[in-house]
């Protein structure tokens, strides 16, 4: 018996040492250490050996199958190793190859101008407020001191939804109606609403139906004039530079008494003349005012007590007149070679 199981590791040695590939292995293990293999069938014959003869006869069984499993493990081994060794020299990199460029995206200036407008009013103490942008004609109108036959609710200009009473808002200050209301008239008011708005216009370099409307307000007691003036001036000054000065212009808005237009020194010709600012030396960049007496008590807000200012700029116009943009249309635009503007700018 023990010198049939030397013969059997002598004759499995040898067939493992011809193998050539993982797959004989493997045919190799099932055909010797299978159930129906060699191995299994000398171990069936113990049964006919007295008690003495199963002592020896075993230990050597059991050598017998511990060196076939490790001889068979150890040309698996091989075979695996020699496989991933294939695999990853078929697969090497030359990293000095030159690279492949792939067009991404870039950071939109229209985010970033919106950004930068954020943190400078968080930075003085207003909250970032947003609102619905299918509002009703309440809040986009009437609270606002547009009354029923003013030009501004001509269907013409407002994207109108259901029986005039539903609409894509026009602006974003139903927002701000929206959070005096809130208030309940007796608490002050410090915020801004960047945000999409709709009006029914012809899309094309410096016009399109839809753009981004950043509006704020603030009120308080004894606001007045002055307090708006000192405001624009820290905010331009933040956005465009320290030596950018500003100026008003009398003018006229339904939600605002007085109001006013809002000019900067240009921040191309720093205020000498060219192209950008018409030769004039100065940029329109907003539309403001003192917050209308019939706005605040529509919104609860007494006006013998309490006072406000507000203002409006469109974030479209900031950013192209920061960044020398000609055409509206590419903050929408996904054509990537459309973006390699925002791309030889610092953004």
């Amino acid at each position: 018996m023990e010198e049939k199981a030397r013969l059997l590791a002598q004759e499995v040695n040898e067939k493992l040492s011809n193998v050539s590939t993982l797959e004989e292995v493997n045919e190799l293990r099932v055909m010797y250490l299978g159930k129906k293999g060699p191995v299994n069938e000398l171990a069936s014959k113990m049964r006919d050996l007295t008690v003495e003869e199963k002592k020896v006869f075993g230990k050597t069984l059991n050598s017998l199958k511990q060196e076939l499993s490790d001889n068979i493990e150890a040309k698996i081994k091989f075979f695996e190793e020699e496989k991933l060794n294939a695999k990853l020299s078929s697969e090497q990199i030359d990293i000095t190859l030159p690279s492949t460029k792939i067009a991404v995206g870039a950071p939109n200036i229209l985010e970033k101008v919106i950004e930068e407008v954020e943190e400078v009013f968080m930075s003085l103490g207003y909250d970032v407020v947003d609102g619905p942008e299918i509002e009703e004609d309440k809040y986009n109108f009437e609270l606002l001191n547009i009354p029923l036959g003013h030009p501004a609710r001509d269907a013409q200009d407002t994207f109108y939804i259901e029986d005039e009473r539903i609409l894509l808002r026009s602006q974003t200050s139903p927002v701000q109606a929206r959070t005096m209301i809130a208030a309940g008239g007796d608490k002050p008011v410090r915020m801004i609403c960047p945000g999409k708005t709709y009006r029914r216009d012809s899309d094309d370099a410096t016009h399109s139906h839809q753009f981004m409307q950043i509006e704020g307000l603030l009120v308080d007691k004894n606001i007045k004039l002055s307090d708006l003036k000192g405001t624009f001036d820290v905010i331009v000054k933040r956005l465009f530079g320290e030596d950018i000065e500003t100026r008003f212009r009398p003018s006229y808005y339904q939600f605002t008494e007085p109001s006013v237009e809002t000019d900067i020194t240009c921040f191309s010709c720093k205020g000498k003349g060219c192209p950008l600012c018409k030769s004039t030396g100065w940029i329109t960049v907003s539309g403001a005012g003192m917050v209308h007496p019939n706005v605040l008590r529509n919104c609860g807000y007494d006006p013998n007590v309490w006072s406000g200012f507000a203002f409006g700029f469109g974030a479209e116009r900031l950013a192209m007149l920061k960044y020398g943009i000609s055409d509206i249309r590419t903050f929408y635009n996904t054509d990537l070679r459309e973006s390699k503007v925002f791309d030889r700018r610092d953004v």
